[in-house]
This record gives C-alpha cells, structure tokens and sequence, in this order.
C-alpha cells in the first residue's frame, strides 16, 4: 500500500493557504475554506493510500476548486492565490485521472 504524499501534501497546502489568508487579510472565509476543503483533500488522499482507484473525494475536491478559483482569476487575474490553485487543483485533477487509467 503506497501512501499518497502528493495528496497529502496538496490538502495541507490548502490547510496552510487558508490560514494564511486568515492571517494575512482576517478573512474568516478563507481560513474556514482552506481549512473544510484542506480537510476533505486530506481524506480523498487517505482513500487513495487504502484503495489506489478510489479516487471520487480527492477528484471532487481538485474539481470544485478548479471551477471556484479558476473563476476568480479569471475575474481578478491575480496568480495569488486563485491562479495557483487553480493550476494545482487543475494537476491535481489530471495526476487522478491518469491513475485511473
């Protein structure tokens, strides 16, 4: 059983991200985003580790914020943050898929 450190790695930069918004800006919204999603990454990546194809949590995750934060930089047009996790969620998305395969 390989244990999935790139997920891992992912939910806790989300986790990191969002408390240093909150740190950063105060924003309530990010720390309790960064922390909600970070969560549920850390968990789709514990399903990876115990099953390599169930990978439904992780690829919802990766996908909502691929949507979310590629829509504010779409507007913003800031790489930080929206922009790069945009782009990580959106790597995320493909490294999931091709474990599919």
């Amino acid at each position: 059983m390989a244990i999935d450190w790139i997920g891992f790695a992912y939910a806790a930069l989300l986790a990191v991200g969002g408390v240093v918004g909150y740190t950063r800006k105060g924003s309530k919204i990010s720390l309790a985003a960064g922390l909600t999603l970070g969560s549920v990454a850390g968990y789709g990546a514990y399903c990876v580790t115990r099953d390599p194809r169930n990978v439904k949590i992780s690829l919802f995750s990766a996908f909502l914020l691929t949507i979310i934060m590629g829509m504010r930089f779409k507007r913003s047009k800031k790489l930080m943050p929206a922009g790069l996790v945009a782009c990580l969620s959106l790597l995320m998305i493909l490294r999931l898929v091709f474990m599919l395969l």
